[in-house]
This record gives structure tokens, C-alpha cells and sequence, in this order.
């Protein structure tokens, strides 16, 4: 294990924000535990979350542009 340093940089946890050190000694980084990242995982699973695409009407448009 490293030592922690005062260098380490820390972000907020995307599911709770509590802040977390961002180096070895968060093994759940970004999460701050391992509850929140199966939290999220879920939400992944479940779909709550989505990634953005292009739909074929816009495809057709630029196509015809």
C-alpha cells in the first residue's frame, strides 16, 4: 500500500459526493464504497442512465444536406 500523499488530488463520489482520495487507497475509485458502485451499476443495468446517439432521421438529414 502507498502512503497517501498531499498531492493526492480528491473528487466527489458521482453517486453520493462525498469526496474521495483519488489514489491507491480508494480501491473504488470514483465511488467511495462499494455500496455506491453497485448502486450505480444497477442504474446502468436498469437503464436509468443512457448514452446519447444519433437517430437514422438525423443520419437521413445529413445525408441529404
Amino acid at each position: 500500500m502507498q502512503p497517501v500523499t498531499q498531492n493526492s488530488r480528491t473528487v466527489a463520489c458521482p453517486r453520493c459526493g462525498t469526496p474521495v482520495r483519488w489514489d491507491a487507497t480508494s480501491p473504488f475509485r470514483p465511488f467511495c464504497s462499494e455500496r455506491c458502485k453497485m448502486i450505480d451499476l444497477g442504474a446502468w443495468a436498469s437503464e436509468e442512465y443512457r448514452v446519447a446517439a444519433k437517430s437514422e432521421e438525423d443520419d437521413a438529414d445529413a445525408a441529404s444536406a
